[in-house]
């Protein structure tokens, strides 16, 4: 009887050696206030130190200098074989352990010499080649957002709203997170163009295309107005460019949420925000624009990270090499 109340019984949840748990605050601190990195990217990281240090204390680790090499390895082994993880989740716990472990080195919490998190490879055999939206797909997603059945659909103009979203995601290549963000300052319509906030705080000037400049235009003239809301004389908006129902900002959430409630009704499944954003930059190779300016339309730190889309686009290599060789 007892072992069967001890199999049914919710678990308690894993325990951080305090000698660990100790080390989570000013690591955090130190990402938020040196690196500048968002509050998404500040919470993922916790989440991932949250779970290396629950493995840790389950290993027997109580210190950060009780933890070796092999450790860490098992780690990630235990995150694609237990957890399931894509490889991309990996790739960014490998990253969160990598800083916390040059953090512990700098700051003599452990021996520098002896990091163990200088064994660990970055695994860029893992990288998954993103998901992409052919130039008809688009059409039909971009054409998705239409009103509602109502007899006066003006009263509820949501459907330009969605519009405005989802041509902005494609037309600029935005970040769910960039795009929730863009206030009403950032956009410089005389000028085409949008400035947008991304990771770790950095600013680019972004071109708008003609639809998608036409899509907002219409959104701040005949829908924004009626969703915008005040409370005691305070703009409920926080001069953001997209709002809820309820006048509030959209979140990230909401965003994903609109990308696929629309992707349905175009009758495309599996259809997230970043895969716009995926589809902006291979359509614009495909269009042959440079790789470079590919990288920093999409705010890219790193030229390798924009380089994917290279093999994603290999019809256009293949398509080349049989026009130009001389044996194709």
């Amino acid at each position: 009887m007892s072992a069967t109340k001890e199999a049914t019984s919710p678990s308690k949840p894993a325990s951080i050696a305090p000698g660990l748990q100790s080390l989570r605050p000013a690591f955090q601190s130190f990402i938020r206030i040196e690196c500048g990195l968002s509050p998404n990217t500040l919470e993922a990281y916790d989440r991932d130190l949250r779970d290396l240090l629950t493995d840790m204390t389950r290993r027997g680790r109580v210190t950060a200098s009780d933890i070796q090499p092999r450790d860490l390895t098992e780690h990630l082994g235990t995150l694609h074989r237990d957890q399931s993880l894509a490889p991309a989740s990996i790739v960014r716990h490998l990253a969160t352990i990598k800083v916390f472990f040059r953090w512990l080195a700098a700051t003599h919490r452990i021996d520098g010499v002896a990091n163990p998190a200088d064994y660990l490879d970055r695994p860029t055999r893992w990288k998954k080649l993103p998901g992409v939206l052919t130039p008809r797909q688009v059409k039909l997603l971009l054409a998705a957002p239409q009103p509602d059945a109502d007899p006066e659909p003006s009263h509820n103009p949501l459907y330009l709203r969605d519009r405005a979203l989802l041509e902005l995601l494609y037309s600029s290549g935005l970040r769910a997170s960039e795009v929730c963000t863009v206030s009403l300052r950032d956009l410089h319509p005389t000028l085409g163009v949008v400035i947008v906030t991304g990771k770790g705080g950095k600013q680019r000037i972004v071109p708008i295309g003609k639809p998608a400049q036409h899509a907002v235009r219409e959104y701040l003239d005949l829908c924004r107005p009626r969703l915008a809301r005040s409370i005691d004389g305070a703009d409920l908006s926080l001069n953001r460019l997209l709002l809820s129902r309820t006048g509030r900002p959209l979140e990230r959430v909401a965003i994903w949420q609109l990308v696929k409630k629309n992707a349905l009704k175009a009758g495309l499944k599996s259809v997230h925000p970043h895969m716009l954003r995926h589809s902006f930059a291979t359509h614009l190779l495909q269009g042959g624009a440079d790789l470079r300016v590919v990288q920093e339309l999409l705010g890219h730190a790193d030229i390798a990270t924009t380089q994917v889309y290279t093999h994603v686009d290999s019809s256009r290599l293949r398509d080349a090499q049989k026009k130009f060789h001389p044996r194709p």
